[in-house]
């Protein structure tokens, strides 16, 4: 008898240490959390993520409801202030479609046509695609050969380091479209092509089609001077015509830009400007010719 009362009263004991251990074991984890403190947030309300949802698709038009079509390529300039958000740091469009090439997320297409023995600039069909590292070498561009001061001898060319503070202009193709069934007068861009300077011309280095490219401008915000809150991305950039620009070409038989038509050989010749500044003046007189009083 004397035994077991002995046994029960060392497993009440043991059964009573190891709860006590136990509940101490937790006050120890609880403390070691209340260490571990979450990263504060920098800022009030920064948010980094934007919704992809929020891009609004181009509404579906039909080729026997467009009455009146008009092509047009302008140029932006990254210089212009207005501008200047394309290339602010950490937030460069630049970047965004070279990472996108770079991780094969976006296909982009040659700016020449290489087909049938020809080789012309400014080539914007999108027939051509672009592997990667041919886009990526396009954008990079070919240093020319030094020669080597003690045998003379040329060095073969080799791709020259990538600077993206060097695509300051974009050049875009554009079709402004007469939507009888919707009547709506609206232009819509095809395609962007990012421009460096190449022997003191400035070229496309390779076009995007921008239907394709809109799901990614949608998901990269851009930085707004004026409101640091603001959720605006590239694609709103574009799609409401938030940029400056000014007409380089407009469809023509000879399929010139303005500096051929015109003769110039100036880049800043006024006329340039002008001719521009009449093609966008023909748009809005159709537009207005659309409407009676």
């Amino acid at each position: 008898m004397k035994n077991i009362l002995v046994i029960v009263v060392l497993l009440l004991l043991g059964t009573g240490s190891f709860a006590q251990n136990q509940v101490n074991r937790g006050r120890a984890d609880s403390l070691k959390k209340a260490r571990i403190k979450t990263p504060p947030k920098d800022g009030f309300a920064v948010r980094a993520d934007i919704d992809s949802n929020i891009m609004v698709p181009y509404p579906d038009v039909r080729e026997e409801d467009v009455f009146y079509a008009k092509r047009i390529w302008r140029e932006i300039d990254l210089r212009d202030t207005i501008n200047s958000v394309l290339k602010a740091e950490g937030s460069k469009l630049i970047d965004v479609l070279l990472e996108a090439v770079r991780n094969e997320e976006l296909t982009v297409y040659s700016n020449k046509d290489t087909t049938a023995g020809k080789l012309l600039d400014d080539n914007d069909s999108f027939r051509i695609a672009l592997t990667a590292q041919e886009a990526l070498s396009s954008a990079q561009g070919i240093s020319e050969g030094v020669a080597d001061s003690a045998t003379g001898k040329i060095a073969d060319p080799t791709l020259r380091r990538l600077r993206s503070d060097e695509f300051v202009k974009y050049r875009i193709k554009e079709d402004w479209i007469l939507d009888s069934k919707r009547s709506v007068f609206e232009p819509r861009i095809v395609g962007i092509a990012p421009m460096k300077q190449v022997e003191g011309n400035w070229q496309p280095v390779f076009w995007v089609y921008f239907e394709d490219a809109r799901e990614l401008l949608s998901k990269k915000k851009l930085i707004n001077p004026a409101n640091d809150a603001s959720t605006i991305t590239f694609d709103d950039f574009f799609v409401r015509r938030l940029f400056s620009s000014y007409i380089v070409k407009e469809t023509n038989p000879s399929n010139q830009n303005i500096n051929d038509i015109l003769g110039l050989t100036d880049a800043k010749d006024p006329k340039k400007l002008y001719e521009s500044e009449r093609i966008k003046k023909s748009i809005s007189d159709f537009e207005q010719s659309l409407w009676e009083y």
